[in-house]
């Protein structure tokens, strides 16, 4: 099967995709969790580093992006600016504050030592739907990613192709 991503304004084909059969699937989810195990031991100051290089490159590609947005979907070109700079704002601000949010919290209990720590899950699944392509996303994988975690992204089945 292929799957046809198409102009909404003007009905033109953009691109052609081939369906992604199981074991293709299940080898992109392996090349994930191989990549993970060594991201989780990534220190923050790394992961911040490379976070705010993303809130850069996206600000630098902010009008290509938008433009991809606007022609794949048929969202306004303002507000696909907007959204592509709302996602350059996610990853600056989890590079400024996740090692704050995630740090080690001792708290006071009966026991000797008592206290909540942030582990990283490993490889995380998203269904998304459409109506922000860019900032849905963003909104969800940028912490995931900032605590020491993959992502794998699925469109939701009701998201046109």
């Amino acid at each position: 099967m292929r799957l046809v991503s198409v102009n909404p304004t003007t009905g033109e084909t953009i691109r052609e995709y081939e369906e992604w059969t199981h074991d293709d699937v299940s080898k992109v989810i392996g090349h994930v969790h191989d990549g993970c195990l060594g991201w989780r031991n990534t220190s923050f100051s790394q992961r911040s580093h490379l976070m705010s290089a993303l809130a850069a490159r996206l600000r630098g590609k902010k009008e290509e992006l938008a433009r991809t947005i606007t022609m794949e979907m048929g969202k306004p070109i303002n507000e696909a600016r907007a959204e592509i700079e709302k996602c350059a704002w996610v990853c600056a601000y989890f590079a400024e504050n996740a090692e704050t949010f995630l740090r080690i919290e001792t708290i006071g209990s009966d026991a000797h030592k008592s206290y909540v720590r942030f582990d990283p899950l490993g490889v995380i699944l998203a269904i998304m739907p459409w109506n922000f392509p860019f900032y849905q996303v963003f909104r969800f994988a940028v912490p995931a990613i900032m605590a020491g975690n993959a992502v794998v992204l699925k469109h939701a089945s009701n998201t046109m192709w």
